[in-house]
């Protein structure tokens, strides 16, 4: 063997980040393709994919060899000072973890090295490595370890020290000089010095390639990984570079390299034979949850929970005395007791007295909590233990969904919180069981189909516009890859055969898709330990200063660590600060929690699709499904929440679903039994628990077994399905359900098994999308402004939300900084807009300007505005934005004049400042004289189209007026309708619209032909538009955000919702193209001769064939049309339009 193979000790993955090309799945296979018996790991400072390369590894039958390319200090981790001229503050050194208290130690110091270290890299130092140098193989590694460094700079004594030290240090047998040659002239000098020395010393040699990418083609595809990772282009000659030599080589291939010194060949085998590491994997570490005295964790979970049943029963009592009760309260009893003992047989009830402990913590602080999240809602203990809002029996929920012996794994209980109290509670957990034992969980970003485009074209010097421009043909889907896109996108299949450096950008592109860009930290994720998480898994430090655990979410799960997702929800936010709003201005007391679910207003809120704002309604999707299938109870949002997803929408079955709904198709049942279990949503299996159900009630199965079987399906485990479904039919047979039947069950299983959703969650959800309805169909002015102070941070929805709020008949005030608040307030005439929402202004300025006003009362002018702020907060760049959006209107000069004035007020308000603080106040302690308001120079106000682009920009829409509103009167005779007209309508028809663009989208088919959906604005309101692809192919250049356009197409009617289906546009700019008549109208003061002559000389000066009328009038007495002769007819132009109006004014020129 030893004359054959090799192992390779030194490889960077996809976690050596932008620097290793390999992917661990990739890197297993290729030591397996190559028949070596062994492989080791050795990223960059980091043990980021320890577990994931294990389990692969493992899977192979290949030994897993954990290491890291440490990065050592030269002297104190701690010392942060610069290496001087050219030189790194750190050395690498190579460590690789013979056994169990090696991997335990190279957490350590992987941990240290971020949390202690770090300066540009994760850094040890020779302290930590004589504290936990047990277990570990150490090298010289590669070129920038300590002892090349020092030989190549001459110093070979010193070289010799530091060998010594590190033999002394590791032990002789666990010190090896690495010897390398990758076609690097330093490789060379080095060998020359390293292998004499290591014979002399009797330091073992180590062959070993610096494996940074798999195969020798990759070479050019890792080059370009380089400079993304450090920001250069191939054409930049001072840059790092690798040689092609870099790759994973064959144990051939390294044994010709290294043909001399075949010992140092054979040490790899006999390295790999003495690593011998099993990382502990499963298990269940579960952190000590502390009772009270006298009692075990068992007792005290039976009594919480016995005492939040009891707290529970009267809500369950009253519904049983109106006869509403779904079960018994005998069931409830047997239920719980059955939950409990299950969950004390699993080992489990410190593990709910934890999520019980922080929840009521929540509770308790008043932070809101979801009703529940995920198999969790079905579970009666945690109802009880108000860890979830939804009762399970009532909704014929199964706890086996969650729980269950037939598969022993950790509890997943995911938790709401409101965004603003998640910290909290994570602080909470962090200070009851130490901080050393809690901590948020890593997350990677991986280079994606669109951003490994635009990278690469970094490196490859391809101008952005261009990177771009193909980006944006890959469709933005899930598990989109680049050569899923250039099968299903014509265009940029197209563009990759005629284009050969598109196709180089593309070909480097897929070999770098999917590697690993960034760590951050996960959204939700949180570990808690039983002992120092270190012990179990290494710490890092995120670029945002975040310690997170260094293995992922499931690798936590993987080796037995209780992780819990704690996820910010904002709707929780929204309600409860909806509910808040209500109580301060209208003095009524909601408890969201106890709201009927019978209320018709808010199902005729679902039924009419008016969801904006509602939780996972709002999309145009489940609008219209909304309209089509007429809620009318909580039951059917529970069925649209699982139904709405690509699966069922793509099969059909939402179609099937509301047919039945409504009587127009026949609810059938394969056999009478299945009645009890799909009758709640006719005949139609929504849920995973409805899958259970049938194989328990029909089959016999217990609800472990049936999970099992319901997971076999979801997954398409063949193997298993098809030993489950003899399993099942002799079950079925058993129980008088003949074979055929039993099979067409089966059948009928398998095929919704991939589309069935866990109806627990769903209908979790429902309860959430429930309370915002009520809250919009009951309180709508405080709804809104609740939800646009939600949204302030983004424009698109504000946008949105502003316009549901007019059509909602609510008023959006201006904002101004003496009526505003901080965020939207509701007033008597509608919603005022806060000043927080103004673009470039944020929160802390605009809390600045209203505790001024609190303190100073209303402002009077600009000057007074800036005496009373603090001018670093509220600066120039606030101030202008605020004058822009308006909020200084009325307070004596116009917008133009005010921003004119923005240097010298703001230079008033600093010496206001600086008079207050030296003491030099008036006579009756106002400000000095000298600091009065200087009078402000007049400035003409801006024309109306900058005035309201300026409000457009600080507001995102315009608020005092409209763009349109200059096309309006001349328009009149070319339009079918207004977007208000629309609503008249009531059959499909073609209709011709003219307004403004806005919220253009623009999208892909399922086919991957782009299309567009955008909004069209008059001055009455807006109208959704879609342009499908043929029509967007011939006019996408016109279709840009604020184009003024005019669009013929047709109109769709769905209840009280239009929406236009584009099939051509013109430019508002060009609508004389239409043009058949043109009224001109002419006030009697102006038949003089001079200006008769100038419109007969612009008249006359465009013949062409439409017919002019001139409209003479007289205000409050007379209108006299005449047309005038056929040596008038003009060819109507935008110049001659424009010409006229400047002549006669705006709006004297109209279209028929």
């Amino acid at each position: 063997m030893a004359g054959k193979s090799f192992v390779h000790l030194h490889n960077h993955s996809q976690f050596s980040l932008l620097d290793g090309a390999s992917k661990l799945e990739e890197l297993v296979e290729q030591a397996a393709r190559y028949d070596m018996p062994a492989v080791a790991v050795t990223d960059h400072g980091n043990l980021f994919g320890a577990i994931p390369f294990f389990e692969a590894a493992t899977e192979k039958g290949i030994k897993p060899i954990l290491g890291c390319e440490t990065y050592v200090a030269p002297g104190p981790r701690t010392d942060r000072t610069p290496g001087g001229a050219g030189k790194k503050p750190y050395y690498h050194l190579l460590l690789l973890a013979r056994d169990l208290q090696g991997y335990q130690n190279l957490m350590k110091l992987s941990t240290a090295g971020f949390l202690e270290g770090y300066y540009y890299r994760p850094r040890i130092d020779r302290d930590l490595l004589s504290r936990h140098a047990g277990g570990l193989i150490a090298t010289s590694t590669c070129l920038g370890g300590e002892i090349p460094q020092l030989i190549l700079a001459g110093r070979h004594a010193d070289a010799e020290r530091v060998a010594c030290e590190y033999r002394e240090l590791f032990g002789p047998e666990n010190f090896f000089f690495e010897i390398q040659d990758q076609g690097i002239p330093e490789e060379t000098s080095l060998n020359e010095v390293l292998v004499p020395m290591g014979r002399r010393l009797r330091i073992p040699l180590l062959a070993t390639n610096d494996c940074h990418f798999l195969n020798r083609d990759d070479h050019f595809a890792h080059d370009i990984l380089i400079c993304i990772q450090t920001g250069k282009t191939v054409k930049d000659a001072d840059r790092m570079r690798f040689t092609q030599e870099h790759y994973f080589k064959s144990s051939e291939e390294m044994r010709k390299a290294f043909k001399s010194l075949p010992d140092a060949v054979d040490n790899t085998l006999v390295v790999a034979e003495r690593c011998n590491l099993t990382i502990p994997m499963g298990g269940n570490l579960l952190p000590h949850f502390q009772v009270p005295e006298g009692k075990t964790a068992e007792e005290y979970f039976r009594e919480v929970t016995a005492r939040g049943f009891e707290e529970r029963l009267p809500a369950w009592k009253a519904l049983e005395s109106q006869g509403m009760l779904r079960v018994p309260m005998e069931e409830y009893r047997r239920r719980l007791e059955s939950e409990i003992d299950m969950i004390v047989r699993m080992g489990f009830p410190g593990y709910f007295l934890i999520v019980w402990d922080f929840i009521k913590y929540a509770r308790d602080r008043g932070i809101p909590v979801g009703p529940g999240r995920g198999s969790s809602a079905g579970s009666l203990v945690a109802y009880c233990l108000r860890i979830t809002d939804v009762d399970p029996l009532r909704y014929d929920l199964l706890f086996e969904r969650f729980l269950n012996p037939e598969r022993i794994t950790m509890p997943d209980i995911d938790i709401d919180f409101c965004m603003r109290g998640r910290g909290e509670v994570i602080d909470y957990v962090r200070d009851k069981y130490g901080r050393e034992n809690v901590a948020q969980i890593i997350t990677f970003a991986t280079l994606g189909a669109k951003a490994v485009i635009r990278d690469a074209g970094r490196g490859l010097d391809i101008p952005y516009g261009d990177c771009d421009r193909i980006a944006k043909l890959v469709p933005a889907e899930p598990d989109m890859t680049i050569d899923k896109a250039i099968q299903t996108v014509p265009a940029l299949r197209q563009t990759v055969e005629k284009e050969q450096r598109i196709r180089q950008l593309l070909d480097v592109s897929k070999r770098l898709e999917g590697l690993t860009r960034h760590a951050s930290v996960h959204a939700a994720g949180v570990v808690i330990s039983p002992r120092p998480i270190v012990e179990f898994s290494p710490l890092a430090r995120t670029r945002d200063d975040e310690i997170v655990t260094q293995y992922a979410m499931d690798e936590i799960g993987s080796i037995g660590l209780l992780k819990m997702d704690f996820l910010g929800l904002k709707t929780l936010t929204l309600v409860h600060d909806c509910v808040a709003c209500i109580k301060e201005d209208e003095s009524i007391d909601i408890d969201i929690e106890a709201l009927p679910l019978d209320d018709p207003g808010t199902y005729a809120c679902f039924q009419a699709a008016r969801t904006d704002g509602v939780f996972q309604f709002e999309s145009s999707g489940m609008k219209d499904i909304l309209r089509k299938l007429k809620p009318d109870r909580f039951e059917d949002l529970i069925a649209l929440n699982a139904l709405f997803r690509p699966g069922p929408i793509g099969s059909g079955m939402i179609d099937d679903y509301v047919e039945r709904r409504h009587g127009r198709k026949a609810i059938e049942f394969i056999v009478p039994q299945m009645e009890a279990i799909l009758g709640v949503t006719y005949g139609v299996i929504v849920y995973q628990e409805q899958v259970m159900q049938i194989a328990s009630r029909l089959a016999g199965f217990t609800l472990g077994e049936a999970d099992i079987l319901r997971r076999a399906m979801g997954k398409k485990k063949k193997d298993v399905m098809a030993a489950q479904r003899d399993t099942f039919v002799k079950g079925c047979r058993l129980r008088d359900v003949g074979e055929k039947d039993a099979r067409r069950i089966f059948d009928l299983m398998e095929h919704f098994a991939g589309y069935g959703f866990n109806k627990a969650h769903s209908t979790a959800y429902a309860l959430i999308a429930y309370r915002t309805a009520w809250l919009k169909a009951h309180f709508p002015r405080h709804f809104m402004a609740s939800l646009l102070t939600m949204e302030k941070d983004n424009t698109d929805n504000i946008v949105k939300y502003i316009a549901e709020s007019r059509d909602m008949g609510i008023a959006v005030l201006p904002p101004h900084v003496n009526g505003s608040g901080i965020d939207f307030t509701v007033e008597s005439e509608g919603i005022r807009f806060g000043l927080g929402a103004v673009k470039n202004v944020g929160e802390g300025a605009a809390r600045m300007v209203v505790e001024a006003r609190q303190r100073h009362g209303p402002f009077g002018s600009l000057a007074d505005l800036c005496r009373e702020v603090d001018l670093r907060t509220v600066n120039k760049r606030v101030l202008e934005s605020l004058v822009k959006a308006g909020t200084l209107d009325g307070l004596g000069a116009n917008r133009a004049t005010v921003v004119a004035a923005l240097d010298a007020a703001i230079e008033t308000g600093q010496k206001a400042v600086r008079d207050r603080e030296s003491g030099q106040v008036g006579l009756f302690g106002g400000i000095a004289a000298g600091a009065s308001s200087p009078a402000l120079p007049p400035f003409p106000e801006w024309p109306e189209k900058d005035r309201l682009l300026f409000e457009k920009e600080t507001l995102g829409f315009y608020m005092t007026g409209h763009p349109f509103r200059e096309y309006v009167a001349r328009l009149e005779g070319l339009v079918t309708h207004t977007t208000i007209g629309l609503k008249e309508i009531s059959r499909p028809r073609k209709v011709t619209l003219a307004g403004i663009v806005s919220a253009l989208k623009r999208r892909k088919t399922r086919r991957g032909d782009p299309m567009a959906v955008f909004h069209l604005e008059d001055l009455e309101g807006a109208v959704e538009v879609i342009v499908f692809p043929e029509t967007y192919s011939r006019h996408k250049s016109l279709l840009e955000d604020d184009a003024a356009l005019m669009v013929n197409g047709n109109v769709e009617i769905a209840e009280d919702q239009r929406r236009v289906i584009a099939e051509s546009f013109l430019p508002l700019d060009r609508a004389e193209e239409k043009v058949k008549e043109i009224v001109i109208a002419i006030p009697s003061t102006g038949l003089v001769d001079s200006a008769v002559g100038r419109i007969r000389d612009l008249l006359g000066g465009r013949p062409g064939p439409c017919p002019v009328y001139l409209e003479v009038t007289e205000p409050r007495s007379f209108r006299v049309t005449l047309r005038a002769g056929n040596a008038l007819k003009i060819s109507p132009s935008r110049d001659l339009t424009l010409a006229l109006e400047d002549l006669l004014g705006k709006g004297a020129v109209r279209f028929r």
